[in-house]
């Protein structure tokens, strides 16, 4: 059943020093820091190569992450307090990572980043303090570069890996649907700490009918049943989960490691979110949208267990109102 409601817009590694650009330019208003962790430090500095000014990028904040008649606070969206909970982002340099990390940081939720490459962090959410974001290097498709202390005092975990469902060039170095979507899901849930109070994986729409038309020319690689194979893991894994299955990704940002296109995402009037579960929603969905459920989904107890379809369409959305998201989900399980 889809539900659908509109609302209001809402709206142990050595040193590495990277080069200070001439110009730098904030990241959501967060403070001048670097990249630390027990896995390396990483600093970085953020640079605006096409002119904009801050205040115009100040201004794009208000539309990647709230609207401007919204009334809710970071408040409702952050119990327990930012303080208390770490919040690990694998894919957090792909095109819904990128906005799950930009928005934890706005909340001012202390987060950390696995990564085979930090640098494209530091190219991306420049200098960072250790207390608000942490980088580890290591990849999911080999489980020995899975140290345990990557996951020490990790509270929650957004996985939003991917790759592209036909080979291109994404698939150099064999970052093929099953080494990501299979196996690396399968290595990252083996790895956590039953502590953690919830995972949530980002996967797709269609991945239960993999053997139907259309959807088995999607599958033509596997990238359906692989999914679908990462989704038993976690499931079976006793870790408490909750699975997003967004429709076909649209709107910014396209993995570019390029801020300006970061800071630019704009659902524009696509902002109603539809939910469903059973798998029979079809259509396309907000890349913000994707990332704005897998962070509401941390805190809401009745997503925990569950598997979610979820599209967006032209119209006023929940934007970051948890209340608004509380009864989206809720409606789709009715």
């Amino acid at each position: 059943m889809a539900s659908r409601l509109s609302f209001s817009p809402n709206p142990e590694f050595p040193v590495v020093n990277f080069p200070k650009h001439p110009r730098q330019v904030p990241v959501f208003a967060l403070p001048p820091l670097g990249f630390r962790s027990k896995c390396g430090y990483y600093s970085t500095a953020i640079s605006s190569s096409r002119g904009e000014s801050p205040q115009a990028l100040r201004a794009v904040r208000e539309e990647v992450i709230q609207s401007p008649n919204s009334e809710s606070t970071h408040d409702s969206i952050t119990t327990p307090s930012s303080s208390s909970r770490l919040v690990l982002v694998v894919g957090g340099t792909g095109g819904v990572g990128q906005l799950v990390v930009a928005s934890l940081l706005n909340r001012n939720i202390k987060s950390r980043l696995l990564l085979r490459d930090p640098e494209k962090a530091a190219m991306l959410f420049g200098e960072q303090d250790e207390e608000t974001l942490q980088v580890c290097k290591g990849d999911t498709r080999n489980p020995g570069d899975l140290d345990p202390t990557f996951f020490e005092g990790v509270t929650h975990v957004i996985c939003c890996t991917g790759t592209t469902a036909f080979p291109s060039k994404r698939w150099d170095g064999d970052n093929t649907p099953e080494r990501v979507d299979w196996e690396g899901v399968k290595n990252l849930i083996a790895a956590l700490p039953s502590s953690v109070k919830r995972v949530v994986l980002v996967s797709s729409i269609g991945v239960t009918k993999f053997n139907e038309l259309p959807w088995s020319i999607m599958n033509l690689f596997g990238v359906l049943k692989y999914k679908k194979m990462g989704e038993d893991f976690l499931r079976d894994s006793g870790l408490p989960f909750t699975i997003i299955r967004p429709g076909r990704l649209t709107d910014g940002p396209y993995t570019s490691y390029d801020l300006n296109t970061l800071l630019k995402a704009t659902a524009g009037q696509r902002r109603a979110v539809l939910i469903g579960q059973g798998d029979k929603l079809v259509g396309e969905v907000s890349r913000l949208v994707v990332a704005e459920a897998c962070i509401q989904a941390l805190d809401i107890e009745t997503t925990q267990g569950k598997i979610y379809e979820i599209n967006s369409v032209e119209g006023e959305g929940p934007g970051n109102d948890q209340q608004k998201w509380r009864e989206l989900f809720e409606a789709a399980q009715a």
